[in-house]
């Protein structure tokens, strides 16, 4: 499938997703929305694909929403708005819970829902020089869409400062705060991510779709019978599973596991091309 907003380069079993509409910051607006939602199930459905990188060309990341968007939604209706919101939150929603890892790849700035793109991700790297903004209260607006998956990665303390002034802070606080989870000079950004991608395509696809799960399912919740009986199932299932018993038999046979040696594999096929 073809894109306007977006690029995707695949390879070594990782997709980079790259925002690209550099000449207005890689702001929003409703046809991103709409490519980036098809983008995600598109790469959730590629069995080459085991992890995706989100990443923005030129100079920043993510600025957060189009000017031409945001003055065509305040001349829109409630339900207009509504419907263009829901649209957006969907996106998130389906960014947060693809079935395979997510890297988000920041530098320069992330404001509104640049942050919420970010959030939605499982991992976030960072340049030190990046800046972040939750800047809706200074233009009479509220971060609603992106609050779930923000909030739960800088939680409610940060958040009402963050949220309630607007201002900018820098990467090395969004890291104290929890929210980029490893920071690099601007030139070692890239190497910084693919340390980490490296470290992702060691593990089993399915067991990594059943760790996501689990995070979801177990985050917040009270210690209670009912939880530890949940996840008893889900572990016997994982050691009952193919992946499971394959990752076993490797380990005792001091070899690789099957998804490692497909994944070098066509990484091998890939550059033979």
């Amino acid at each position: 499938m073809s894109y306007e907003t977006i690029e995707i380069h695949s390879g070594s079993g990782v997709a980079v997703l790259w925002l690209n509409r550099p000449e207005v910051r890689n702001a929003f607006n409703e046809a991103m929305i709409a490519e980036l939602t098809a983008a995600f199930g598109e790469l959730e459905a590629e069995p080459a694909v085991r992890a995706v990188v989100l990443a923005g060309r030129g100079k920043v990341f993510c600025a957060g929403a189009d000017l031409n968007w945001m003055k065509k939604m305040g001349e829109m209706d409630f339900e207009e708005n509504r419907k263009d919101a829901t649209a957006f939150g969907a996106m998130l929603y389906r960014l947060h819970t693809l079935k395979k890892p997510t890297l988000a790849r920041v530098h320069g700035a992330a404001f509104a829902g640049g942050m919420g793109l970010i959030a939605a991700c499982d991992i976030a790297v960072a340049s030190t020089e990046t800046e972040f903004c939750v800047s809706e209260v200074r233009l009479g607006l509220v971060p609603a869409t992106i609050s779930p998956y923000v909030l739960a990665a800088i939680g409610d303390r940060a958040a009402h400062r963050y949220f309630l002034t607007a201002e900018r802070f820098s990467a090395a606080e969004a890291y104290r705060i929890g929210f980029i989870q490893e920071l690099a000079h601007p030139d070692e950004l890239d190497a910084t991510a693919n340390a980490i991608l490296g470290e992702l395509v060691q593990g089993a696809p399915g067991a990594q779709t059943a760790t996501k799960e689990l995070i979801r399912a177990a985050s917040r919740r009270a210690l209670t019978s009912d939880l530890m009986a949940d996840m008893a199932v889900r572990i016997a299932t994982a050691r009952a599973s193919e992946e499971g018993r394959e990752g076993a038999r490797s380990f005792l046979e001091k070899r690789s596991p099957a998804w490692v040696k497909a994944a070098k594999q066509a990484a091998r096929t890939k550059k033979k091309k």
